[in-house]
């Protein structure tokens, strides 16, 4: 009888213990990525095999997802939210959801790259410019300022792509230094200019190689997926003059959720993204900029000191500007 109760005792703690034992060796993070799984998945494998901390990865627009960690609150599974786009991590600050980052970590980083309230740091940066054709354009038509395109001597020259979510990002931006009236009379001006409407940035690319354009307005590094392929291929780039607003950078970046009780493994995470290592990977094989500068020299302190700064929590008001460009005629 003693045996029959001492091995039931035995079988009971092992039942009871085994499930957190295995809580424990799964126990990891769970990140709700609007970066698409294509670019960001060799990043996340890579932090695994490094530090052997498990990841679980929801995939998703960088807006869907917002809206999914507002509704969520304080309940949701999701440790880090890493975002496509400021305006995404703007949207989540406001509703109070992320913590706040430390010292440490956020000053690692020049202000371009990082929330004005230190609640998200980016992993990245795609900067905005123009493209245009090395074939039909003289150095003296190349513009000072984005206000610049309004002339005459562009009329039925240029692309945009209204549509895109980079581009309304950058109007809300313009929008933030400028205000709403000038920039609903830029969208008008540039109307009236019988300016092309794209899909996307590789359209527009492609367009001025085929003829169609001679400037667009795009990211900084599609252009780099055409001369890897053909170094002579008929586009290049550009910024537009010190500060200009058509020179506003994006990021790429990512927050401790307010729900998350893996605040070290979450920072682990993010010192990861910051690392030569991640940093490099970004550079080269996604073409954007580096959060953390690689070396001090170069693209990287031309964009430092080229890029207007704004406040990128402020690229959450997205509804303001789809309702300037319905105003413009352009939605």
């Amino acid at each position: 009888m003693n045996r029959t109760i001492l091995a039931v005792c035995i079988l009971t703690l092992v039942v009871m213990l085994s499930p957190l034992s295995a809580r424990g060796q799964q126990e990891g993070l769970t990140i709700y990525s609007g970066r698409s799984e294509s670019l960001v998945e060799p990043l996340v494998r890579s932090f695994q095999e490094h530090t052997g901390i498990p990841v679980q990865v929801r995939y998703g627009g960088t807006s869907e997802l917002a809206v999914l960690i507002t509704e969520e609150g304080r309940r949701s599974p999701a440790d880090l939210f890493w975002a496509q786009d400021a305006g995404g991590l703007g949207a989540v600050t406001r509703s109070g959801l992320f913590q706040e980052l430390p010292p440490s970590l956020w000053q690692e980083v020049p202000p371009l790259f990082r929330s004005d309230s230190a609640h998200w740091i980016a992993a990245s940066g795609r900067a905005r410019l123009f493209a245009y054709s090395t074939q039909r354009t003289t150095p003296d038509e190349l513009p000072d300022s984005i206000f610049d395109l309004t002339d005459i001597r562009y009329r039925s020259r240029v692309g945009w792509a209204p549509t895109n979510g980079s581009f309304q990002a950058f109007l809300t931006g313009m929008r933030l230094v400028h205000g709403d009236e000038v920039t609903l009379a830029w969208l008008e001006a540039m109307g009236s200019q019988d300016t092309q409407s794209y899909r996307n940035n590789t359209s527009l690319v492609e367009a001025i190689a085929a003829g169609e354009i001679d400037f667009a307005l795009v990211n900084n590094y599609y252009l780099g997926r055409f001369t890897s392929v053909d170094p002579d291929f008929p586009v290049a780039q550009d910024f537009f003059s010190l500060g200009d607003i058509g020179n506003m950078v994006n990021t790429a970046g990512i927050g401790i959720l307010a729900s998350s009780s893996n605040r070290e493994k979450a920072l682990e995470f993010i010192r990861y993204l910051l690392s030569d290592v991640a940093q490099s990977f970004i550079v080269e094989e996604l073409g954007e900029f580096p959060a953390a500068a690689l070396d001090d020299t170069g693209s990287y302190q031309d964009l430092l000191t080229l890029s207007p700064g704004i406040d990128l929590d402020g690229l959450a008001d997205l509804e303001g500007t789809l309702a300037i460009m319905r105003q413009a005629g352009l939605l």
